[in-house]
């Protein structure tokens, strides 16, 4: 039997989807179905390294993790990675493709298209369910004509369309409404019925505006989904952190995380923010930096026109006055390469700027390449330092362009492909730390070494290693994300809209 598939739409972004879409694919996983997820294009600075050596969205691995299988680029044959405010880097199966202007990307969509369709048909051979996230909102009748994300890829896929609305943004039952007035009759009859999410408070009071959609749209409404507290699970836009609030206002450890334009796999810090100790803050002046006990330069989309952002803002001064302090500074993937003395792209990769001056913390210089490193790795340490044994394994994954040279690295990395490499590089007092590596801090005893070097710099007692297995914890958040999903939705019927039952 081949694949069935069903599809969850939004009627706008960042209204839940990818989340209802993690949830469907726990309960079928759960139910002992052979689930995947499929996002035909995704545009997100948050990106995973595939164990082919391949680069999807990170919103497309975590609903992997969910259906307990290894991500894969079929799961999302198109990337999108925003450059600036008019063009993107295309990621086509999980290989850098072209960078263009959204003008020029409509040019290409018929390609696209098959590239989809091959991905697709893939998986409907290798598995029972599909589950299909679309993107933004099908209603918008200026994108309708090159649309290979939405109501197209429901009709190619023959999949029943669940439509997705955000209550807690307000205005959720007109938003519903008018999503649906702007589709075609065609594109009406796919959607098969309506979820209410984010809702907080008494449901009793919802009851008449459930009655009004059910009239006016003639769509029943399947579930109304409580809006989730303190959910562990990778959020894939930069836009969730508009409303992340700092972790424990008042915990021993202060880390102050740069917000930076062009930010991507912020969730490398989700395991710091979840240690006991540890408040995690975005920042986006210096003068966030002055109580801070540790700086981290995050990954960065564009690493020359961020750390242009840093010396327009003030932070490339309040990083170095900070240093001056004795602060600790870590640097991930492009914040790694600003802790350089220089960054140079000789091609033209990322700017028209041939060389920029970095931070000049780590004796290194990174220098951009047209090829992509995307790699599952472990690292091994080179030597001991005080937050890490000579030879301990730490595990993560690479998706960076440049390669950045240094007289002394500090790890050896072992990538899938069998191929080892050099990275990392740390100044001589060890408070400086600049590595590729993302998801370094999902290494549980290297994470609670390096916050006890920090609580003993202070005169703090140390707390235990609990070697926390993040991987383990994310396991069980998708298993409480299931049960309140089957709790407030009618999975019974999905499972008839598929034919399972």
């Amino acid at each position: 039997m081949r694949a069935k598939s069903i599809m969850i739409q939004g009627t706008g972004s960042h209204v839940g989807k990818s989340l209802i879409v993690t949830a469907l694919c726990r309960i079928f996983y759960q139910d002992g179905f052979r689930v995947v997820p499929f996002k035909a294009q995704n545009m997100s600075l948050n990106s995973y390294a595939t164990p082919e050596g391949r680069e999807i969205s990170i919103a497309q691995a975590v609903q992997a993790e969910a259906c307990g299988i290894e991500p894969s680029f079929d799961m999302n044959p198109i990337l999108l990675k925003p450059m600036g405010d008019a063009g993107c880097q295309v990621v086509l199966h999980g290989k850098p493709y072209m960078n263009l202007s959204a003008k020029r990307y409509y040019n290409i969509k018929a390609e696209l298209w098959e590239a989809v369709r091959r991905s697709f048909e893939r998986l409907k051979d290798e598995f029972d369910i599909i589950v299909i996230e679309g993107a933004g909102s099908p209603a918008e009748v200026n994108l309708r004509e090159n649309d290979i994300v939405n109501m197209k890829m429901a009709r190619y896929a023959e999949a029943p369309v669940l439509l997705v609305g955000d209550i807690d943004r307000g205005g959720v039952l007109a938003w519903i409404v008018g999503t649906i007035e702007l589709l075609t009759q065609e594109e009406r009859e796919l959607i098969k019925g309506l979820i209410i999410n984010k809702f907080r408070g008494d449901i009793s009071l919802l009851k008449p505006g459930v009655d009004f959609l059910e009239e006016k749209t003639g769509k029943p409404v399947i579930g109304v989904i409580p809006y989730i507290r303190g959910l562990r699970i990778w959020e894939e836009d930069s836009v969730s952190l508009d409303g992340f609030r700092p972790s424990r206002g008042k915990a021993d450890i202060r880390i102050a995380v740069l917000r930076l334009p062009r930010i991507s796999n912020f969730t490398d810090f989700d395991p710091l923010a979840s240690e006991s100790d540890v408040s995690l803050r975005y920042v986006t002046s210096p003068d966030e930096l002055e109580d801070a006990d540790i700086i981290i330069i995050p990954g960065t989309k564009n690493t020359v026109y961020d750390l242009l952002f840093l010396k327009e803002s003030g932070l490339f001064e309040g990083i170095l006055r900070e240093r001056r302090r004795g602060k600790m500074i870590i640097g991930i993937c492009g914040g790694f390469q600003m802790l350089g003395r220089k960054v140079e792209d000789p091609h033209g990769v990322e700017s028209e700027r041939k060389i920029e001056e970095g931070l000049g913390l780590l004796d290194i210089v990174t220098i951009f390449t047209k090829e992509k490193a995307s790699y599952q790795v472990k690292a091994k340490a080179l030597r001991e330092i005080p937050y890490l044994d000579e030879g301990e394994l730490l595990e993560g994954y690479e998706i960076h362009m440049g390669e950045t040279k240094a007289k002394n690295y500090l790890f050896e990395l072992s990538r899938l492909s069998g191929e080892r490499v050099w990275d990392g590089v740390i100044s001589h007092d060890g408070l400086v730390l600049g590595t590729y590596l993302h998801g370094i801090f999902e290494n549980g005893r290297f994470r609670r070494r390096l916050l006890n070097l920090i609580r003993r710099r202070k005169g703090l007692l140390e707390l235990a290693s609990q070697d926390v297995n993040t991987r383990l914890d994310r396991q069980g958040e998708y298993d409480r994300l299931a049960e309140v999903i089957r709790e407030n939705l009618d999975v019974d019927f999905i499972y008839k809209l598929l034919g399972l039952i």
